[in-house]
């Protein structure tokens, strides 16, 4: 794996925060009624993406998730601008407003959803890796999904092909406790996710999802076992939510204490105790990195909102391209 250095923490510090204090303001911009719809914040799962990022080939390796998905394209190289712009259905957003909260995409940058069905993502993405492996691209595709999600039997399908045919895939869940509002211990007579792997001789097993180097290892082992061409592996990231399942969510089924302790080992608050203990910055090298994440997202708002929604014309002009049917032809 590739050496996690005083520059890697560094970077996993700024963009960790980065990712946080983005979604804050998403979910500021939602009160005021500026970013309609659904909602699905991130807080406190973001050493799952930092770590995964590590050990990626940002050239040809694809990623693919449900909808709690504004941050990871970011990571993927997105301009966080023009992510702000798709949540607020301005025509400068990813999508060009059409796809919103739960549909970011960038083909460009091999970040595939945004997907709004609980689970459609998991078979999409074991094609994905089925199309890498077609093409002998050298890709890995990271195929992620909830808790809940591990419930839907496309999991067992996708399980099943992705061995069958050692898809170069890996598969991620991130277990945050809850599905929805409701605990994993509820859904199912076992709480360990990771062990559906063990049905499919698939290799698997339990990360520590709110520190960044336990994911960057896992993630590295497995990406490395798929790019040699030996199949998928299984990973269940054990992380935490502080907000709700979205921002309609009032969160009775939990408790503040229970938040609270979990804030206790907070990925960023990890990652900054480190590069203050070993000396890799000043407290007035931090504030210098808190002040330029804290411009980038006011810049994020500013353009966002002077941003102008789509014309109306677009909505006859993605609907379909037919030769034979001239009235309404795809323009974009």
């Amino acid at each position: 794996m590739k050496e996690v250095t005083k520059e890697v923490y560094l970077k996993w510090y700024e963009d960790m925060l980065l990712w946080r204090k983005f979604e804050d303001k998403l979910a500021a911009l939602y009160i005021q009624q500026k970013v309609r719809g659904f909602l699905h914040l991130y807080n406190g799962q973001e050493a799952v993406l930092a770590g995964a990022l590590h050990a990626m080939d940002l050239t040809k390796d694809k990623m693919i998730t449900a909808y709690r998905n504004h941050v990871q394209p970011i990571g993927m190289g997105v301009d966080p601008r023009n992510v702000m712009a798709e949540l607020l259905g301005k025509a400068t957003g990813t999508s060009k407003g059409m796809g919103g909260s739960m549909h970011i995409f960038s083909k460009e940058h091999r970040f595939y959803g945004g997907h709004g069905i609980v689970g459609g993502q998991i078979p999409v993405g074991a094609g994905l890796a089925f199309a890498d492996k077609y093409f002998n691209t050298g890709g890995v595709t990271m195929t992620y999904f909830g808790d809940g999600a591990a419930r839907q039997g496309s999991l067992h399908e996708a399980f099943n092909m992705a061995m069958l045919w050692k898809l170069p895939v890996v598969f991620i869940v991130e277990n945050n406790g809850y599905a929805m509002g409701t605990s994993v211990e509820r859904t199912a007579n076992h709480t360990d996710i990771w062990k559906l792997g063990l049905g499919y001789e698939m290799p698997c097993g339990p990360v520590d999802g709110m520190n960044p180097v336990k994911v960057a290892e896992a993630m590295h082992e497995a990406i490395e076992r798929a790019r040699r061409g030996d199949g998928p592996t299984f990973l269940e990231m054990k992380t935490y939510r502080y907000r709700g399942h979205s921002m309609s969510d009032a969160q009775l089924y939990r408790s503040k204490e229970e938040v609270e302790e979990y804030k206790k080992i907070d990925p960023i608050t990890q990652v900054l105790d480190v590069i203050m203990d070993q000396k890799y910055a000043t407290a007035e090298e931090i504030e210098v990195i808190d002040q330029r994440v804290k411009d980038l997202v006011e810049e994020c708002q500013k353009f966002a909102e002077e941003s102008p929604y789509p014309d109306l014309q677009q909505l006859y002009d993605v609907v379909y391209a037919q030769e034979d049917y001239p009235f309404t032809p795809h323009k974009l």
